[in-house]
């Protein structure tokens, strides 16, 4: 029997490749909706629950009770109540309240952490802007801290 070393016998080329990292899977359209690149396809897309978890949560809270086909009650209702927020001094307990209803029926993984307003009356009580921020929590995700911010027209 005679005695080879394994120095002597070469690699295969298919051992000098390099593995390709393969790309993570689109999960959902990115909103609003912009041109796609490389593997994306016509639209951007997300792919992390990082990026889409925030996306779906603001559609669900910008969205109102009948503009989604087939789930009337899908959104957070709000643009009325930011409509008459100047005639009524609920608004905001009735923004938060819609905001969590919503959530817990259709994003109920998302933890509401804190609600903030701002007003923007540009110089003209009859036209404003208002902001209203919501911070979350998604444990299941280690998505911790996050904040969204929504805008609304809204008259005076």
């Amino acid at each position: 029997m005679a005695t080879i070393s394994f120095k002597s016998s070469g690699t295969k080329v298919s051992d000098n490749r390099s593995v390709a990292t393969p790309v993570p899977l689109p999960i959902g359209i990115i909103t609003p909706m912009e041109l796609g690149e490389g593997s994306d396809g016509i639209f951007g897309m997300h792919r992390e629950l990082s990026g889409q978890i925030p996306d779906n949560l603001r559609n669900l809270i910008l969205t109102n009770h009948g503009e989604r086909l087939g789930q009337y009650d899908f959104g957070a209702n709000l643009k009325q109540l930011v409509f008459d927020y100047s005639s009524n001094p609920e608004w905001e307990s009735d923004a938060m309240s819609n905001i969590k209803t919503a959530v817990a029926k259709f994003m109920p993984f998302v933890e509401l952490e804190s609600f903030e307003t701002s007003i923007d009356t540009n110089n003209d009580p009859q036209i404003a802007t208002v902001a209203i921020t919501v911070t979350f929590n998604v444990p299941t995700a280690n998505i911790s801290n996050k904040a969204i911010r929504v805008f609304f027209e809204a008259g005076g």
